[in-house]
């Protein structure tokens, strides 16, 4: 990838008309090449927003997270942040300007390249800008689930932001997240808990199994010993399922109540998820 600057800094003007010409570069912004006839890739298209917005131009919202190693979110396009007052041409497709007024540089990468957002900024970034509130609030919790925030690294963000979008959404996911709840459906079991006026667990408990390993309880009530399981999509695999009924079967040897939701009916059936939890807890002796 060279932009229309950096080309000239090594041919001249009419080399690189020829290269273009003859079908060696590609053009894909009026000042941004490519120096093969190949498909964009898409480890290029970052490059190419960031060449084609100008040298103000950084990394931003999903763009930038994924830069940093965010998983399993990918909108397809590239985000780049500018200044508000920064002007910009018409921009190659599936590439998206966003302008702010705050970037200060504690919210921009100092080396490295291409320039990008710091990952609480990318994560802050990419909620405000996500299609709707769930999105959002998946972002954020997978930010804090692989690793690339911890504590209040999403709120001092904030404290700088005033004026973000969704953000006492954001704020309060990243507090639920920083205390363990990591995926979506475990923030909806949590936020259902507490419409219910039930004690509130803790999350992402560590536990050891009949063999000493390490086990993570998403949702431990410990002075009543129930447990919670929320199951996703990855738990109908065989070799999953056994892992988790093993695990199960060791709690209950040790006289915990074990309860297991599958994450659709957090959403789709909360009463009668709230209803057995309820039971189970008034059960082990929890009285409102």
């Amino acid at each position: 990838m060279l932009s229309l600057d950096q080309a000239r800094r090594h041919l001249s003007p009419k080399a690189i008309r020829h290269r273009v010409g003859s079908g060696r570069w590609r053009q894909v912004h009026r000042a941004v090449y490519i120096t093969h006839n190949g498909p964009v890739t898409p480890a290029q298209l970052p490059w190419i927003a960031v060449l084609a917005a100008g040298p103000t131009a950084v990394l931003g919202g999903l763009s930038a997270a994924r830069a940093w190693g965010l998983r399993r979110y990918d909108d397809g396009l590239a985000h780049v942040l500018l200044p508000a007052r920064h002007q910009t041409r018409s921009m190659p497709p599936r590439i998206r300007v966003h302008r702010t007024t705050i970037l200060t540089d504690e919210d921009v990468l100092a080396v490295g390249q291409p320039r990008r957002t710091m990952p609480a900024r990318s994560l802050v970034d990419a909620a405000q800008w996500a299609p709707n509130d769930d999105e959002a609030r998946a972002i954020i919790a997978a930010g804090f689930q692989q690793r690339l925030v911890g504590g209040d690294h999403v709120q001092r963000v904030l404290d700088r932001l005033p004026r973000a979008r969704r953000r006492s959404l954001i704020g309060q996911t990243a507090a639920d997240a920083a205390g363990g709840a990591h995926s979506l459906s475990e923030l909806d079991f949590l936020g259902l808990v507490r419409s219910a006026g039930l004690p509130e667990p803790t999350r992402q408990a560590v536990r050891r199994d009949a063999a000493g390993r390490r086990r993570y309880l998403d949702a431990w009530f410990e002075e009543w010993r129930v447990h919670v399981e929320i199951d996703g999509g990855q738990h109908l695999d065989r070799a999953t399922a056994w892992v988790d009924m093993r695990r199960q079967n060791d709690l209950w040897q040790n006289g915990d109540r074990v309860l297991r939701f599958p994450a659709w009916a957090i959403r789709h059936d909360p009463t009668a998820v709230i209803t057995q939890l309820r039971t189970a807890l008034l059960a082990a002796g929890w009285r409102p």
